[in-house]
């Protein structure tokens, strides 16, 4: 199998190249324009591969994915590439909507036109036999949830931020390709991931960051937000089993069945370390922070037969020690965001 996986410099996507290429004897071509959370480094280890390519560019480029789609006989394509940081979607709205809905509709596009039987006529709706189109998707579309209940695929997408607002929308899009287009498409939708080579933005590795070096730890109003947290690993596996056995048309929940509040996520670092509690410092939060997000895993385990295979406990404790272990490399990179955020504010481009 051909494989274009968009985003593949990312934190999830990098991992996911990892796995396949170590599981199966695929071809993969990882496109991904390298902006601030694209780090080659996080695929060092497998870059002379030879079933492995890079390709810099933008998802937007329909010109270069028809050339991509051509060159490589592309038969599958896993769609990570996206804006996705909530912070920046509330202070920048419009990258989203470009990278996120824009971006989506382009692939969804090209892999219609290539992998249709015949390609003279518009309203073809029959398809070279085993492609797919893998949406990845985030629970953050569904809104926010009480204390009780879980998202299941049945619940409404009722999305409070502008960055899920347009996965949303991304979501939408590769739903009316199926209804219209009969494109083989799936989507999946994950709880909160973490794991090794994450971007110093998001709370694991931030926390780390700033435990490591005896700095404040920010945790947004109460710290009582609940989020399901998913191992990377086991979102790999996951996006794998949909990929060879998901069924066409459909949406599958990913979770990790590890329910915490963001505060326990903090104190268990810092336990981890050795590092004071007097390190949390309380902030202002967020705007439209959602309170719980919480996933029911029934449909991709009754139907597909995954399962999460990492705790909490076992999850954190090995994620922690490969920061530790990589220390030098992350803050190098936390250093080139911390100069990236203030390029910006200086009127740097994007």
């Amino acid at each position: 199998m051909n494989i274009l996986v968009t985003g593949g410099a990312g934190f999830i996507g990098s991992n996911f190249i990892r796995h396949m290429l170590t599981k199966y004897n695929y071809i993969i071509v990882n496109l991904d324009l390298l902006t601030y959370a694209g780090n080659l480094r996080n695929l060092e280890d497998i870059e002379n591969t030879e079933r492995y390519h890079f390709v810099k560019g933008d998802i937007r480029n329909r010109e270069l994915l028809t050339k991509l789609f051509h060159q490589f006989d592309i038969q599958a394509v896993v769609h990570f590439a996206a804006e996705s940081h909530v912070d920046k979607s509330i202070d920048d709205p419009e990258i989203f909507l470009n990278t996120n809905v824009v971006g989506t509709q382009a692939l969804l596009d090209t892999a219609k036109q290539y992998w249709k039987v015949n390609k003279s006529d518009k309203y073809c709706i029959d398809y070279k036999e085993n492609v797919k189109f893998i949406q990845i998707s985030t629970d953050e579309v569904y809104g926010t949830l009480g204390k009780e209940g879980y998202f299941t695929e049945e619940t409404s997408l009722s999305p409070n931020s502008p960055y899920s607002a347009s996965k949303a929308s991304a979501d939408m899009m590769v739903r009316a390709y199926y209804e219209t287009f009969k494109l083989p498409v799936v989507t999946t939708r994950c709880s909160n991931n973490y794991g090794p080579y994450q971007y110093p933005e998001k709370l694991i590795p931030l926390m780390i960051h700033h435990a490591l070096h005896e700095m404040p730890l920010p945790v947004y109003g109460d710290g009582k937000q609940i989020r399901d947290w998913l191992h990377v690993e086991d979102h790999c596996s996951a996006i794998d089993t949909v990929l060879h056995k998901g069924k066409i048309g459909e949406v599958y929940n990913i979770g990790g069945d590890n329910e915490k509040e963001n505060i326990e996520m903090v104190r268990t670092i810092l336990s981890y370390l050795n590092k004071s509690e007097d390190l949390i410092k309380y902030i202002q939060d967020r705007l439209g922070h959602d309170r719980r997000y919480a996933i029911d895993n029934t449909k991709i385990t009754r139907d597909l037969g995954w399962a999460p295979s990492y705790s909490i406990n076992h999850g954190i404790e090995m994620t922690i020690q490969w920061y530790v272990e990589n220390k030098e490399r992350m803050d190098l990179i936390y250093r080139s965001q911390i100069k990236t955020l203030a390029d910006h504010s200086k009127g740097g481009e994007h």
